[in-house]
């Protein structure tokens, strides 16, 4: 039986498309299937502070028409809340049969997978932190470069956290931050030395974003509009990727096709799904699938196709919380235009050697809804407090390791993945050691860590998930060798975040990218030596 294809990737998203330009270079025959969902509300054409002031319609894309603001609580970051974006997200637990319990499940059906929702936030693991990667981390050197290149990162500058990010090489200038942030960091230039008794840290976020125009995008002008998502294209989107993919004669794209099942016939891999035009399922057969839906739906697929029912699988998620600044010497300043996402980004060293990371933010981007909520005074009060007081306040985020989460995946016979999960024990203690020492360190820079502003989210909240099918050197059941290839599901590889085997605290998404262009060049490899 002849395949229809070499390869199916399954999903869009950064691993997927990351995996299918060393595929399709190397001249294989690459199909691509994703969700397929496109935006319905469109982002501002304008910069944030004018639509603000000037739109009238402006309640389309800062409530939704079905609310969407008001919805996803649970989650922390306020880019997941906002209705240009609500497409990313709908009907993905439905659609993928995925069910949380004391979990928030997130994942996505679009063309681009999460990366059209996320902070752009982008870090090299360590080799400490890859000692549990099943190769030598000489292995990701070029898939690190190639990924970096190829997507576009700013931010490189010498200092205190270069090697931490460990990207600086192959990364464009930084963006131009606005005033707090530079007050801060002078400040901190200042006090390197007392705070590294706190163990804190602070430089430039290398963020997933350009600061020179390149090919068909555009560099960012700090238009405040990354969290509704960016006309100029400034911000990295794995979706922005299909159209170039679309140049290769041998790359074939389906979208709107959503997987139900992975499979084994007459000898080939197979999956089976429909589109929603589509009444009843079909097939499509290769000879290798990749699956890269995003952690959650592609570990419900090699589960299923394990027939690995009722069994717990572990599932690494970072704890994370999120806090407010004031800034007192800004206040009463008018509130300037800036880039919406992370500025500076920090360390912070924990007991037990845990090592949290955070990046700040401008509340230019943001409504004035997002702060209300945190706010410990009534509605009308906290209106005309933040109306005073925003300008002059940064918010910020903090992330803890994957493995002070304590969260479990299991396939059900009806095929739905339940997660649950709770954070470990220490966790708690760990995150309020983390709100002293950010407390005591931004008082040494002039900045007030506003009281209760320091929120803990809630499980799964932070969508940094991993680990359900991990890597190891010799694999059992349910895991993955160092290709990512399922053990007793040959030729079936998990090259998103299912098979990354430790989560730090610090961005993922580039590893996993880098990870799987690292996978598909070594399959290109043995595609063309089979064939030679």
């Amino acid at each position: 039986m002849t395949p229809d294809f070499d390869i199916i990737i399954v999903g869009s998203g950064p691993a997927g498309v990351s995996a299918a330009f060393p595929l399709v270079e190397a001249g294989i025959r690459v199909l691509m299937v994703d969700g397929g969902r496109k935006p319905d509300v469109l982002p501002p054409e304008r910069d944030f502070l004018s639509v603000r002031a000037n739109d009238d319609d402006q309640w389309q894309w800062m409530l939704g028409k079905d609310f969407h603001a008001l919805k996803m609580y649970d989650t922390v970051s306020p880019k997941l809340r906002v209705p240009s974006l609500a497409y990313v997200f709908e009907q993905f637990e439905r659609e993928n049969k995925i069910v949380g319990e004391d979990f928030v499940t997130i994942g996505s059906l679009a063309s681009g997978g999460l990366s059209n929702a996320w902070g752009c936030g982008v870090a090299r693991f360590s080799g400490e932190e890859l000692e549990s990667f099943p190769f030598p981390a000489s292995e990701l050197k070029a898939s690190c470069a190639g990924v970096a290149l190829r997507m576009g990162i700013s931010g490189g500058v010498a200092d205190d956290l270069s090697d931490f990010f460990g990207l600086d090489e192959w990364t464009q200038p930084p963006i131009e931050m606005d005033r707090l942030h530079s007050y801060l960091l002078n400040r901190y230039t200042a006090s390197r030395r007392k705070l590294a008794s706190l163990g804190f840290k602070t430089g430039r976020a290398r963020i997933a974003v350009i600061s020179n125009d390149r090919d068909d995008r555009q560099a960012c002008n700090l238009s405040g509009n990354c969290m509704w998502g960016c006309r100029r294209r400034a911000l990295y989107s794995a979706a922005d990727e299909l159209s170039a993919l679309l140049k290769y004669d041998n790359f074939t794209l389906q979208s709107g096709f959503l997987v139900d099942s992975v499979s084994n016939q007459y000898g080939l891999r197979v999956i089976q799904g429909k589109s929603a035009s589509e009444q009843a399922y079909r097939t499509i057969s290769a000879k290798k699938i990749l699956l890269a839906a995003g952690t959650l739906a592609t570990t419900r697929l090699a589960l299923q196709a394990l027939g690995k029912y009722e069994e717990d699988v572990p599932l690494l998620s970072c704890p994370t919380a999120a806090f407010m600044l004031w800034v007192p010497r800004f206040l009463g300043i008018r509130r300037m235009p800036a880039i919406g996402i992370g500025q500076l980004a920090f360390t912070l060293a924990l007991t037990g050697g845990i090592t949290a990371y955070g990046a700040n933010l401008a509340t230019t981007g943001i409504g004035m809804s997002e702060f209300l909520r945190r706010a410990p005074l009534k509605r009308r009060n906290g209106i005309e407090l933040f109306r005073n007081l925003l300008s002059s306040c940064i918010i910020g985020g903090l992330f803890l390791p994957g493995n002070l989460t304590r969260a479990s995946a299991c396939l059900r016979k009806d095929d739905s993945l339940h997660i649950s999960g709770q954070y470990c024990d220490g966790a708690t203690a760990v995150m309020n050691e983390a709100e002293t020492k950010l407390r005591k360190s931004y008082s040494k820079l002039g900045a007030l860590l506003i009281p209760k502003s320091f929120t803990i989210g809630s499980v799964g909240g932070d969508i940094h998930y991993a680990g359900t099918v991990p890597m190891k050197s010799a694999p059992s059941r349910g895991e993955s060798t160092a290709l990512g290839e399922v053990k007793s599901l040959d030729d079936v590889h998990v090259i998103d975040g299912a098979c990354i085997p430790a989560l730090p605290g610090k961005p993922h998404t580039f590893m996993i990218m880098a990870n799987a262009d690292r996978i598909a060049r070594e399959i290109a490899d043995r595609f063309k030596s089979s064939n030679s």
